[in-house]
């Protein structure tokens, strides 16, 4: 599990020109939230953030925001990002307690893609989710989930009930029942192959 220590400052101003203010300074208005404490607002280094922003592992990982003296263990859980330009608007983190669990998304990383049966039949791969919603306690949390797709035929998906998932962790989708066991990756024809069958059919027909 990768580590990302957050050092945050306390925010005393709340006021829109105050978080103006803030970004001309290289600087983001936060909120850490969640826990048995009150909502915490907090300013941390705009381009510290952007540049953990880049690591995938960022966002399914237990964060240390180090306030001080103190230290807090939470989740990224919700970030604004400015409409045109590559600026970080705002960050929401949620305190993180090992006692209880915490629902994140976490990225899917789609292994063995080329030797699977389907693309060999000249097969088309459709990623139809990157990313799954997990619940776990916070020790149990991965950094991301691998969808094998080694024996992945033509035709074939592979759902969210098939995930291998890691001991202790839950797909948030399947809790609502097995109805919402929704496909994660498929291998389908491809246009072309489409094409050609259909022409073949047309000629078949045209024969006849």
């Amino acid at each position: 599990m990768s580590h990302f220590v957050l050092n945050a400052e306390p925010r005393a101003d709340l006021r829109k020109g105050a978080s103006r203010r803030l970004r001309r300074q290289g600087k983001i208005p936060a909120i850490l939230y969640g826990g048995d404490k009150a909502p915490e607002p907090l300013t941390l280094d705009h381009d510290a953030i952007f540049h953990n922003l880049e690591n995938e592992a960022f966002y399914s990982s237990i964060l240390t925001v180090r306030i001080g003296d103190t230290e807090q263990k939470a989740v990224l859980k919700d970030l604004q990002r400015h409409p045109a330009k590559s600026l970080v608007m705002h960050v929401d983190l949620q305190r993180v307690d090992e006692r209880h669990t915490i629902r994140v998304h976490v990225p899917l990383h789609f292994l063995h893609e080329e030797e699977a049966p389907g693309v060999k039949k000249g097969g088309v791969v459709s990623h139809l989710m990157v990313e799954v919603e997990v619940e776990c306690l916070p020790q149990h949390l991965p950094e991301y989930i691998d969808v094998d797709l080694a024996a992945l035929d033509l035709g074939e998906s592979i759902h969210l009930s098939e995930l291998k998932l890691p001991e202790g962790v839950h797909v948030v989708e399947l809790m609502h029942g097995p109805e919402h066991d929704q496909p994660v990756v498929s291998i389908h024809p491809s246009r072309t192959a489409r094409g050609e069958e259909a022409g073949e059919s047309g000629e078949e027909e045209a024969e006849t």
